[in-house]
């Protein structure tokens, strides 16, 4: 992959700058990281450690967007058990012991006219994307019911929402969004749940699209040593000599064709 994340990563303790719930268990953290904001780009995510010496693994999260003059870095996350949770309490003041920036990102050298296609928590690590691409660009959100985000997207291009329940925009999925529009491009970045991805992967095969997908999946170590949050691949991992890749390590953003869904 052309202009794939140089590998440099810092473990500091960081101090949390603001919170906010920008939806229901839905939260955005600024962080001052100091020089770390510098080398983020867009797709890369983070290891956040708990306060709990019980909980030795950290908790990945997707970096949002960054302000390296500043020294700042945001993530947005959901809730989804005691370490997020732990998060979500933090207050302006405290600290927290990240590492990063970790993982391949997306790459940002093409100017052919691109989807943006986020759902669910996997719409925050576009917005970076979102600001730094030079081409063209349609971002297409995909909602199980209460937005966020969404209107953060805006200035870099037309925003189209997706929701399950029909609550705002398209009655469906992301896929339902962009035919209903009839949108038209010719590359896709693309970050959510797996049936989302493998229906985008479908859909690029079909049109003939250049695509690249953003994998979710439990981590454990972070670094690519464990093992533990690996995918299916077409080809043989070289580390790990079988039909495996990565996420942490390799990904978590990946050309659709490398990996199996």
């Amino acid at each position: 992959m052309e202009n794939r994340t140089k590998h440099q990563k810092v473990k500091l303790a960081a101090e949390v700058l603001s919170q906010e719930e920008l939806a229901m268990g839905v939260f955005s953290m600024w962080m001052d990281v100091g020089e770390m904001a510098g080398m983020v780009r867009p797709g890369q995510f983070l290891s956040v450690y708990t306060k709990d010496p019980s909980k030795l693994l950290p908790r990945p999260i997707s970096i949002s967007e960054t302000d390296p003059k500043g020294g700042r870095l945001r993530i947005v996350y959901r809730v989804a058990g005691e370490g997020t949770r732990e998060f979500s309490g933090y207050r302006a003041g405290d600290s927290v012991t990240v590492m990063g920036p970790l993982g391949n990102g997306f790459p940002l050298d093409s100017k052919k006219k691109a989807f943006l296609i986020g759902g669910g928590i996997g719409i925050p690590p576009l917005l970076q994307l979102a600001r730094e691409l030079e081409c063209d660009r349609q971002i297409i959100l995909g909602y199980r019911d209460e937005l966020f985000m969404d209107g953060e997207f805006a200035p870099y291009g037309p925003v189209f929402v997706a929701t399950e329940d029909g609550s705002a925009g398209t009655r469906g999925n992301v896929l339902d969004a962009v035919r209903e529009n009839h949108l038209e491009a010719q590359i896709i970045y693309a970050c959510g749940p797996v049936p989302m991805l493998r229906a985008i992967k479908a859909y690029a095969h079909e049109m003939n699209m250049e695509c690249y997908l953003s994998l979710e999946e439990r981590m454990a170590c972070g670094i690519g040593a464990c093992l533990a949050c690996v995918c299916k691949s077409t080809e043989v991992d070289g580390h790990s000599h079988v039909h495996n890749k990565r996420i942490c390590k390799d990904g978590p953003v990946f050309r659709a064709e490398e990996v199996e869904l």
